[in-house]
């Protein structure tokens, strides 16, 4: 018996990057990409690898861009620190484990390293395939801090949670990293958002354009530690808008959404510097008259259009800059 689980990508639409500051943030699924990781009883423990764990390149310089991108490993890593923070758990809450060895596999359709969450989303993927094989069922509320841990504690990633709850929960949910919820209980408030009528939204991206954005948010992070007052003002003012985007989505008012995914742009300006080629996507979004933000930490972009031939103008124009435009599937299609 083969198990198969998925991951998927996932957009910050609102309040992004707040969730490691304390802060609040909406994000929403995207179906049109996923990390499917396939499992199955063995002889022996094997993690098989990925094109990305092979050592073979077209050039040196094919190499040296790789490494500069991934690191000196592949997706491998990935599945061994899931398989390390899945053990801890069950050990920590008393979970019997079988001794059984099985394989792991996995394969992605996520853009890698544009904003679009792929490393997390083959962590979550794994987990879930190891509670099936285990028999083991973590909490909705617990699994996002696990997977969080995976990055952090064991591979050194700088990262926060949105990524990982909304990877959990799938559809559209709003994220409250309350400091005295995240301090007491290590979790935040999350609410799933089920809107009557889903937003006009659009997720653009530049597959070219990956970039690692674990050092930018190392230098926000030291300088929300030290208190500067532009960063913690910043963080404050994503939870306002945060709670304007929530009021926007259920009352289905998508001029107040696309005024807000503006101004959540504009506040990451005055604490991030932006390069320029993530900047033009934005501004070509939005000289056809669609809103515009970043979708993560660069790369891809989302935002809300409000008719077929703005959506139709809005691909040609980002076609013209080498990206791809999608409208995302949030919610499971039947």
């Amino acid at each position: 018996m083969i198990i198969t689980a998925h991951a998927y990508a996932r957009a910050g639409l609102v309040g992004n990057p707040s969730d490691g500051y304390f802060g609040k943030t909406i994000s929403f699924i995207i179906r049109n990409f996923a990390a499917t990781v396939k499992l199955w009883e063995s002889p022996h423990f094997e993690i098989l690898p990925t094109k990305e764990d092979f050592a073979r390149y077209d050039s040196v310089a094919h190499f040296l861009r790789d490494q500069k991108l991934y690191g000196y490993y592949g997706g491998q890593r990935l599945m061994k620190a899931a398989i390390k923070k899945f053990h801890d758990y069950a050990i920590k809450h008393g979970h019997r484990l079988h001794d059984r060895n099985f394989t792991l596999q996995f394969e992605t359709t996520i853009p890698r390293l544009v904003g679009l969450s792929g490393s997390s989303s083959i962590i979550v993927a794994t987990m879930r395939a190891l509670s099936q094989f285990y028999g083991v069922e973590i909490p909705k509320t617990v699994l996002p801090s696990i997977v969080l841990a995976a990055e952090k504690e064991e591979l050194g990633i700088t990262a926060g949670l949105q990524d990982r709850v909304i990877q959990v929960y799938e559809g559209i949910v709003y994220m409250d990293f309350d400091r005295k919820l995240m301090e007491s209980r290590g979790y935040g408030e999350y609410e799933e958002l089920r809107p009557d009528r889903l937003p006009p939204l659009y997720v653009a991206y530049d597959a070219e354009r990956a970039e690692v954005s674990d050092i930018t948010h190392r230098n926000l992070r030291a300088m929300f530690e030290a208190g500067d007052p532009t960063v913690v003002g910043a963080m404050q003012k994503y939870r306002d808008l945060t709670d304007r985007g929530r009021a926007a989505l259920l009352a289905g008012d998508w001029d107040e959404l696309h005024k807000i995914t503006n101004e959540n742009f504009e506040i990451r300006k005055t604490i991030m510097q932006i390069a320029p080629e993530n900047e033009r996507m934005v501004l070509t979004a939005r000289s056809v008259g669609c809103s515009s933000k970043f979708a993560g930490s660069g790369g891809a972009v989302c935002g809300v259009y409000h008719s077929e031939e703005q959506y139709q103008q809005l691909v040609q124009a980002m076609k013209s800059i080498n990206c791809t435009v999608i409208k995302p599937v949030i919610f499971p299609q039947n």
